[in-house]
């Protein structure tokens, strides 16, 4: 194994073991509590944004193309850049994050509940429509219950693509685990952006998981994988 990645591996481990490291304004706790603020901040915004757009088209049948599309740019307008032009417009503070972040999350989940929605079977909803149901019954009690899983499957996305681009809050002087990364470079200490890197990476599989939860959890149990 090369010595190098043998140096690595013990400085990480040190570093963590420290607990020095994880106590005050600088430590680890606090800068996973200010990357999962970012996260959930941004990922709850998006939902109130994207949700009713895709969830709306999809139940009215109109528009959907479009706003796929828009979904689309959406997704290929560079994270980093929007939080510099916000910065640039509104000057210091969480304002131009939590607006990268949510222009980052509004896409997948609009594009899964407008599929969502546009996957239940026409049958389905006349069977409903023969029932007595009116418009916004077959909203709630039928359409919205067959289309959570993937509806979910976006929240779920967003959520990991999310708590992934946080440290970009670093860039602008702000918390989260991008300190690590950006304070580690800037002195050259590989061991501390290793360390930003690492908590990155296992805040992200962790929000990956607890989404999946949450997912199964609102899921009807007839659709539920097993």
């Amino acid at each position: 194994m090369n010595d190098s990645f043998v140096g690595l591996l013990q400085g990480l481990i040190g570093w963590l073991s420290d607990p020095a490291h994880w106590q005050g304004s600088n430590g680890i706790v606090e800068r996973i509590l200010e990357h999962v603020f970012y996260m959930l901040v941004s990922t709850l915004a998006g939902a109130l944004i994207a949700l009713p757009i895709g969830i709306g088209l999809g139940h009215s049948g109109r528009g959907g193309l479009l706003a796929i599309n828009l979904a689309n740019i959406g997704r290929a307008v560079p994270s980093f850049g929007v939080i510099i032009f916000v910065f640039l417009l509104v000057g210091y503070g969480v304002i131009p994050v939590i607006v990268a972040l949510v222009a980052l999350a509004i896409p997948p989940m609009v594009t899964n509940s407008l599929v969502g929605m546009r996957n239940v079977d026409p049958a389905v909803r006349q069977a409903a429509t023969a029932v007595g149901m009116t418009n916004w019954q077959q909203l709630w009690r039928v359409e919205l219950p067959i289309a959570m899983p993937l509806i979910m499957a976006g929240v779920r996305t967003s959520a990991v693509q999310v708590m992934s681009t946080a440290t970009l809050a670093a860039y602008v002087g702000l918390g989260g685990l991008g300190r690590y990364l950006i304070d580690g470079l800037a002195v050259r200490d590989l061991v501390q952006v290793l360390v930003g890197a690492v908590l990155v990476a296992i805040l992200a599989i962790a929000t990956e998981l607890a989404f999946a939860g949450l997912q199964r959890l609102v899921t009807a149990r007839g659709l539920r994988h097993h």
